[in-house]
């Protein structure tokens, strides 16, 4: 990296915030793309790490003047190759930038600097007696600014949507340096296009986020888990689309392949409950008072019992709940050292069972193992492909094209939560027209004219 570049960033920052060693840099130009599917990574970068939004904004200003690469750097969670850095650039690490502001419990806000991860925010209401921040994508490394960029789903978007409709106010740097507010707290605001909405779920070549006001919702006093184990595939969907038209809605709904689920139990030595039948739904309940937990349990092994289900649990003891958790958290690592790609595709509920059913014969085609897991609840599928040595296979391509065509067939979208970022930027024309993504690129070329944020993402 230029001196010239480092020495300015020093003025800036100062000194001991600026880090140039090629062994530190390197850990902050990678996320968690699976290595099969990650870029060629570049290490010929800066890390910066500002203490406010000031900072950044002078950072950005001088990076737009020289038409430096800037890519914001999060907790580096990312799936999809959002925070690689594929040319030299400038790291923005928003580490120092991790402040809770202020809990507003008359709007049922949060407002907290865009480095804060999830951990810090759960730890602060598990303190909390009445309020909680609803949406867990499952790693509590991730950073609040990432998760928005990201659109950060997870398991409890089937009551609560996901981060999208969490996200009240914004504070962004934009690419030209210039610090915009967006939203707040108010319930209604029907003024002018909504950028803050664009923010959201842009990857990070939009803007930078700095601070944001996320609401909160009020904690349920009981929660429990349910397991119920059916032979068919379009038993469990059905299943599903019964439960809803009745008007129950569970705080999460996981659809897990049995083979999936047993192979995690063994490789962290715990037991699941259940070893019948090919297909499991795993139901988290939630409610404010207990008898209703217990007629929702009721309610929904009944449902299932008429769509086929042939074994049902529940798992009453915080033990067991937290063993059903556990073993549903390790699906993903236990499949690691095999995982060439998770693709997290999203359909209509009503052609989930088509879509699996469409896996299955693209897998038998292909000669490969294609695990699915996912958040049956609001449609967002885990097709995990796997090989024996994690190696891309030589006509993955072909593989891939077939299991996003057959996703826009279903009248989905190609990802549901990991994102574009720089793994699957060819594959957007499967589902976009042409016009379509003119559109994108040129509110880009708006936001961004010199092109100068996180290009290579998510277009």
């Amino acid at each position: 990296m230029n001196d010239q570049i480092i020495k300015k960033m020093q003025q800036i920052v100062g000194n001991e915030w600026v880090v140039t060693d090629t062994d530190k840099v390197s850990s902050y130009c990678e996320d968690e793309t699976e290595k099969a599917m990650k870029p060629k990574v570049c290490t010929d970068c800066v890390v910066v790490k500002p203490a406010n939004t000031e900072e950044i904004s002078q950072i950005i200003k001088y990076a737009n003047d020289q038409k430096l690469t800037v890519v914001a750097r999060g907790g580096g969670t990312s799936l999809s190759g959002a925070a690689v850095t594929i040319m030299p650039s400038i790291i923005i690490s928003m580490e120092r930038m991790n402040k809770i502001i202020e809990v507003d419990e008359s709007s049922l806000t949060v407002e907290c600097e865009a480095g804060a991860t999830l951990l810090d925010i759960v730890e602060l209401f598990n303190q909390h007696d009445s309020l909680y921040f609803p949406i867990h994508p499952g790693d509590e490394g991730a950073q609040v600014g990432g998760m928005i960029v990201m659109n950060a789903g997870g398991v409890r978007a089937v009551r609560y949507g996901v981060m999208r409709e969490q996200v009240k106010g914004l504070e962004v740097v934009l690419p030209t340096g210039e610090i915009i507010y967006l939203g707040g707290k108010l319930i209604k605001n029907n003024a002018g296009l909504d950028l803050k909405n664009l923010i959201i779920g842009s990857e990070g070549i939009l803007g930078i986020v700095t601070k944001a006001t996320l609401a909160l919702k009020p904690k349920d006093k009981y929660s429990g888990s349910l397991l119920v184990s059916f032979n068919d595939e379009s038993d469990a969907v059905k299943a599903v689309t019964e439960i809803f038209k009745n008007g129950i809605k569970p705080l999460a709904i996981e659809y897990m392949e049995k083979s999936s689920i047993l192979r995690a139990a063994e490789d962290i030595g715990m037991t699941w409950p259940s070893s019948v039948g090919n297909v499991d739904l795993y139901f988290i309940v939630s409610e404010r008072k207990e008898d209703d937990l217990y007629e929702m349990y009721e309610m929904i092994v009944g449902i299932c019992e008429e769509n086929n289900a042939i074994e049902s649990f529940v798992a009453e003891s915080t033990k067991e709940q937290r063993t059903l958790l556990e073993i549903r958290s390790h699906v993903y690592p236990s499949m690691q050292k095999n995982l060439v790609d998770a693709i997290d595709a999203a359909v209509p509920i009503k052609n989930l069972a088509k879509y699996m059913q469409g896996i299955s014969k693209i897998a038998t085609k292909y000669n490969v193992e294609i695990s699915t897991i996912g958040h049956i609840g609001d449609g967002n599928m885990h097709n995990s492909i796997q090989t024996e040595d994690a190696q891309k296979p030589e006509n993955y391509d072909n593989l891939a094209d077939e299991i996003f065509k057959l996703v826009v067939e279903c009248e989905g979208a190609i990802t549901g939560e990991h994102g574009i970022g720089k793994v699957r930027n060819d594959k957007l024309k499967i589902q976009f027209s042409e016009k379509e993504l003119s559109l994108m690129k040129a509110i880009k070329n708006v936001f961004d004219p010199n092109n100068i944020l996180n290009p290579g993402t998510a277009l």
